[in-house]
Order: C-alpha cells, then structure tokens, then sequence
C-alpha cells in the first residue's frame, strides 16, 4: 500500500479485478474475510497519472496493531501506466476527509488511536524509508522546523521563499502541498520557471 498525504481514501486491487495491474498484484478476496460486509456503491477516483473504478465495501483495515473499521474501494478497473508499474496492490489516504471521494471516512479519522500523527522517513534506498504512526522517530530525528497546515484539504502549507542557488524566489503568495504519493515538483510557470533556470539537460 502507498501511504499517499495527497489523497483521503483507501482502495485496493480487488479479487475479481481483470485489469492488467491486477495480474501482477496482490488483490482483495473478500469472500475470505469474515468481517466483510458488501456495499456495491461505485468507487472512482481520477489522479495525475491515471484513474480507478470499481465499487466500495467495508471491513477492518489494519496497520501493525491499529485498526479501522471502514468503507474502502475494491477496485475492478485501472487505466494508466504508473499502476503497471508500481508495485503497490492499493493505496492508504492519509489526506483530510474534506476531499475523500464520496465521503469515506479516513484510515486516520477512525483509526484506534488517539494521536492522529505520523511521520514517513524516505530514502534513496526504498528498503530503508518507513513510516511512523503516531509520532516521530525521535531517536534518529530531531525537529527543525515546524509549519501549520493552513488548509485541511490535502497537507497544504504556505510558502514563504524558494531558492536557485543564491538567488531568492519569492513564493509568499503560494500554498504548498506535501504529497507522498508523488515524486514530482509541480507549480506555477511564475515561480518554477525561476526554480529551474541555469538547469540544463544532455
């Protein structure tokens, strides 16, 4: 599963799925789960790199020894190449309900916890970034810096500058979103195309 900051809801590769991701993922069989109930309302969600269909279900989910009881997606269609390529079988939203698609409650809002926090350590190596919840690895970290969440729709925080080296760019009037599931920088041509002058390409 992808935990991803910038989506709300979980999904994942159902059991009767004939997409192509689904020939090479683990997929849900719900028919083995006794606490299964099904729901049948449709499930679609649209992102940046491509979409997914399928119908809702409930069931616990579980993180380590955190659960939830929750409606989530089974998901019977794929379109788009980063699901064939990735090798997650679903994905964890970790966003605020306010843009979960048709009001599924999070993972984060009825989980068992009582602190709701967590924190994600990311590597070059995939094996060795991981994810913390609650809290923070407060042994191998410390804190710099910390910033409030100005809008509870995705992690959105605002920017004040970005830099080129030692050239300041300012960003004052801009928000920025910290979204897991994506390794791209996206924004603005005003600011990014300041950001990546001097950058050359072979």
């Amino acid at each position: 599963m992808v935990p991803d900051t910038g989506s709300s809801n979980l999904w994942v590769y159902s059991h009767s799925c004939w997409a192509i991701p689904c020939w090479t993922h683990a997929t849900f069989n719900n028919s083995k789960s006794s606490t299964y109930k099904k729901d049948g309302q449709a499930f679609n969600i649209q992102y940046g790199s491509g979409g997914i269909k399928g119908t809702a279900g409930q069931d616990v989910a579980m993180v380590g020894d955190i659960t939830a009881t929750m409606k989530f997606g089974e998901v019977t269609s794929a379109s788009g190449a980063s699901f064939i390529a990735s090798k997650m079988s679903g994905i964890m939203g970790l966003a605020y309900d306010s843009i979960s698609v048709d009001g599924f409650k999070t993972f984060m809002d009825i989980n068992t916890l009582k602190d709701k926090s967590f924190s994600m350590y990311l590597h070059t190596n995939p094996k060795e970034s991981y994810m913390v919840m609650p809290g923070m690895d407060t042994e191998n970290y410390t804190t710099i810096q910390k910033h409030k969440v100005v809008e509870e729709k995705y992690w959105a925080l605002d920017l004040d500058m970005i830099h080129n080296g030692a050239k300041s760019i300012d960003a004052s009037k801009y928000k920025a979103v910290i979204d897991s599931g994506t390794s791209l920088l996206v924004g603005p041509k005003a600011i990014i195309s300041e950001l990546i002058d001097g950058i050359t390409v072979d």
